[in-house]
């Protein structure tokens, strides 16, 4: 039988998976990166209440994740927003909840993402972690048996050589890939496929900073607290005001506050990578690729800016991708040009 690739991006806004993947199609879904615990399995519920979720077991808690986690809301949303993200049992109920809704029993590999700041520093511990056997709820378990930890933005750019059929040729060109996601925005540096490290990095500057400073200015308009950061992400992407006490709130007096805390993440970028005309590509992800892409624009701008079609699924469909082009190859033995792990180059890009 063909081995089982599978990967997982468990951002901190949503956690991405791939459900079946194959030279010629991949598929993937995605669920809020929310986690509610509760002292029973919810899913034991009688059926006119049951919701898409999976309540996963985690010392001696079941968290609720899934679809339709949403339905399972109280009063407090908890969000694991700091650097050791990947050791709470948030991060693992998101993963194992992934690997549930996959209706797989064994994945042979399991190729998994780290933010470009945490990439070197957690890999080895996330790897030992994602190896083995994982209760996934619903009184399943699935065996992983080898996984991979790689640089998120990584995935972007193995997605888009597959894309444009450039696998072969990006080996001699220079890229950066640009990942505005919900807690961080990420960027690398490549040679190849080979990291420029002392280019590459992420800062905390992503999609929940512009909704919590939309957010407590309309706290500050309306004279109570404001917190529905999906009502305001949902308006930000389709251009339609959100809703606020039966009226629709015009937002537009509010833009300048994003465009700004973007403006402020791409000149933290421009710092770290100095000669930007060495760049062969330059590519856009995340799924805050469009609220990003005119600053983006702004600093390169004799350069075309790459987007992908769902920029969302980017880094998933490449960690797939990769993954798969490392069991062809033989784990152990060294892999072609797309290796899911980057190695380091510290040369000036």
């Amino acid at each position: 039988m063909e081995p089982i690739v599978r990967a997982v991006d468990v951002g901190f806004g949503n956690t991405k998976y791939v459900t079946s993947g194959s030279s010629d199609e991949i598929r993937c879904a995605t669920f809020p990166s929310i986690a509610y615990p509760s002292a029973r399995d919810l899913s034991a519920t009688p059926a006119a209440e049951r919701r898409r979720t999976v309540a996963v077991p985690i010392d001696g808690l079941f968290y609720e994740v899934g679809p339709e986690v949403n339905l399972a809301a109280d009063t407090f949303r908890s969000t694991q927003m700091h650097d050791r993200y990947t050791e709470t049992p948030e991060y693992a109920a998101l993963l194992r909840g992934a690997l549930n809704l996959m209706k797989v029993s064994t994945v042979d590999l399991l190729v998994v993402g780290l933010p470009v700041a945490a990439f070197a520093a957690k890999k080895a511990a996330l790897e030992k972690a994602m190896t083995g056997k994982h209760e996934v709820g619903n009184g399943r378990t699935v065996t992983v048996r080898k996984a991979l930890a790689v640089a998120q933005p990584q995935g972007a750019l193995v997605y888009y050589a597959s894309l444009h059929q450039k696998l072969q040729s990006i080996e001699n060109e220079q890229s950066l890939v640009i990942d505005p996601g919900a807690r961080t925005f990420d960027w690398l540096v490549t040679r190849g496929m080979r990291l420029v490290q002392k280019k590459s990095h992420s800062i905390n500057r992503g999609m929940f900073d512009v909704l919590q400073a939309i957010a407590t200015e309309i706290s500050d308009d309306i004279g109570t607290p404001y917190r529905d950061f999906d009502a305001i992400d949902a308006a930000l992407r389709t251009g339609k005001n959100p809703v606020i006490y039966q009226k629709p709130y015009d937002m537009s007096r509010l833009m300048p506050i994003a465009r700004t805390i973007a403006q402020q993440a791409v000149s933290s970028m421009m710092q770290w990578i100095e000669a930007s005309y060495n760049f062969q590509n330059i590519i856009l992800v995340g799924g805050g690729a469009f609220l990003f892409k005119k600053a983006v624009k702004d600093a390169f701008p004799r350069h075309k800016i790459h987007e992908i079609k769902d920029p969302i699924y980017a880094n998933v469909k490449g960690f797939q991708i990769a993954g798969m082009n490392y069991v062809r190859s033989g784990i152990e033995k060294d892999a072609p040009a797309v290796r899911p792990e980057l190695k380091a180059d510290g040369g000036a890009a």
